[in-house]
């Protein structure tokens, strides 16, 4: 689609101009913004930033989709975790999810009502460069995943998924402006506890941001995200495509504690052999994350 490929070439001149060196802005580090770590301040993309030895943190993040092309639906994952630094360059993060989901009329989909106990979850960072010491900063994710409610329909399911991401960013303007990138690769294979039937799929995705602290400890930014949904845990037969974008906000609460809301809404895609602009079929049309973290 020509506006998938406008959007993609858009993304990639974003993700150019936020790895551009700014060596001449290396000695304003001690002038003006609040120290930032990087994690949680682009909404969906994730920094590369991990913490120091010892930190602690308690952190809900909820992740929640909103609309289909016919009906109602709303759709959310809360996860609640503890994150963890033992080791320099190393953050571990058991967790435990919740689903809601709204659903009605939506060709496809059951109608529900309901709010239970989604699954669990073990998130391991691991930091491979320090943007402190080095050009960017570049982290790898591994989060594998056990849920028992599908996250889309709110079916009953066994299903074991991961999220691989590898994070790139880097401090453009110091203490003042941030860009990232993420290349993201998410397999599950799941079973349907109603009829028995195994699936094997996968998602494809790359995403740029941009972070600015407008205030100290307030980040204003944007985002945009391309998502592929396939068959196959290698990536096979394409099933569908969208392309998001969206404003973010990160505001530090307290010395301890911090807030991020991030909006994406799907402006292109589509359904593999289907007609239409827009994928509303393995995707929603609007996404929503808003986090919340006490540190300690």
């Amino acid at each position: 689609m020509k506006t998938i490929a406008i959007a993609a070439i858009l993304l990639a001149a974003a993700a150019a101009s936020a790895f551009a060196d700014d060596d001449d802005d290396k000695d304003a580090r001690k002038q003006g913004g609040l120290k930032v770590d990087t994690e949680h301040i682009f909404g969906f993309t994730e920094g590369a930033d991990i913490g120091n030895v010892g930190e602690k943190e308690f952190e809900k993040e909820t992740s929640a989709g909103f609309g289909k092309r016919m009906g109602l639906y709303a759709a959310s994952s809360t996860l609640l975790d503890f994150k963890y630094v033992p080791l320099p360059g190393l953050l571990i993060s058991p967790g435990l999810l919740l689903a809601y989901h709204g659903i009605s009329g939506v060709p496809g989909l059951d109608d529900r009502q309901q709010i239970g106990f989604q699954g669990l979850s073990f998130e391991v960072k691991y930091q491979l460069l320090d943007r402190k010491h080095a050009p960017f900063g570049l982290t790898l994710f591994a989060q594998p995943r056990w849920t028992r409610i599908d996250e889309a329909s709110g079916e009953r399911i066994s299903q074991f998924s991961g999220e691989f991401t590898l994070a790139l960013d880097k401090e453009i303007v110091p203490q003042r402006l941030f860009g990232a990138i993420n290349l993201i690769y998410e397999p599950e294979i799941s079973r349907s506890h109603d009829t028995g039937e195994q699936e094997r799929g996968s998602a494809l995705g790359v995403s740029a941001a941009l972070a600015a602290q407008a205030l100290p400890g307030i980040l204003i930014g944007a985002e945009t995200r391309y998502l592929r949904a396939h068959e196959g845990l290698l990536p096979d037969a394409l099933k569908g495509e969208a392309l998001f974008v969206g404003p973010t906000l990160y505001t530090r609460l307290s010395p301890d504690t911090f807030m991020s809301i991030a909006w994406n809404a799907q402006v292109a895609g589509h359904v593999a052999g289907a007609p239409g602009q827009l994928d509303l079929i393995n995707f929603e049309r609007n996404r929503v994350r808003f986090r919340l973290g006490l540190e300690f």
